[in-house]
């Protein structure tokens, strides 16, 4: 497809977030993160997830961080419903767009998050059918300060974390790591972040993308380390119960 066509049926279009008056998480204190890690070792990253021709992946990004957070507090990992985002959150745009944050603010205030299996996703807009008892339930969400070193000692203790980026240039990756000079900082995609290589060639950050397994190196993208690319430092989030 063409580049318009990628972008109207994939990506986003949403106001900037406003960064004034954000409070960032500090560096975890006395950790000395390790050369490479990865959630999905762990255990701590549900399968890939295919939003389809909806621009719902801040609703993904959200969901996929939500439900990390849950299986590393809790011990079991729930299969959440993006879904719900989409048709309830009125601080965001559904299949138009949004952002994670506002996403785990909505879901915080609706006092829970569905289970896929309870409210199925169906790429489009509908009309909020969200119902208790919820799949997971979450206290709020904090900011990952924006400096990649910051980041990447908070992943090693914290969770994979919801990513907002510039995916533009996605479109036709297949694998390799995707340099800093080939794509821009102009956010119009949200995803999750869950490990990187620091001793590797050009060292990577393991990202993973709501595109289905068929794209990208099983579901997943690795975005070269250490130069804010596709703007992947900008807005780092994750939940808290």
């Amino acid at each position: 497809m063409t580049p318009k066509e990628f972008k109207d049926l994939y990506l986003m279009r949403v106001p900037p977030r406003n960064m004034t008056g954000i409070v960032y998480e500090p560096a975890p204190v006395g950790v000395v993160a390790p050369t490479s890690f990865d959630w999905r070792s762990k255990q701590g990253v549900s399968a890939v997830k295919n939003q389809g021709q909806c621009g719902s992946c801040w609703a993904f990004s959200a969901t996929e961080n939500i439900e990390s957070v849950v299986k590393i507090g809790k011990g079991t990992m729930p299969i959440l419903a993006p879904q719900q985002m989409v048709d309830c959150d009125k601080g965001c745009y559904g299949c138009g767009g949004g952002w994670p944050y506002k996403a785990m603010t909505y879901i915080v205030s609706a006092g829970g998050q569905d289970s896929e299996s309870t409210y199925p996703y169906t790429a489009r807009n509908g009309q909020c059918k969200a119902k208790s008892p919820f799949g997971a339930q979450i206290k709020g969400y904090k900011n990952i300060g924006r400096d990649e070193h910051t980041i990447q000692a908070s992943l090693t203790t914290v969770s994979p974390f919801s990513v907002c980026v510039d995916a533009s240039q996605w479109s036709h990756y297949k694998s390799g790591v995707l340099r800093s000079n080939q794509c821009g900082h102009g956010i119009d995609h949200c995803v999750q972040l869950v490990g990187y290589d620091a001793g590797a060639n050009p060292p990577y950050w393991i990202v993973r993308n709501s595109w289905g397994t068929g794209w990208g190196v099983q579901g997943y993208i690795y975005l070269e380390m250490w130069k804010d690319t596709c703007a992947m430092a900008d807005n780092v989030i994750t939940a808290y119960l």
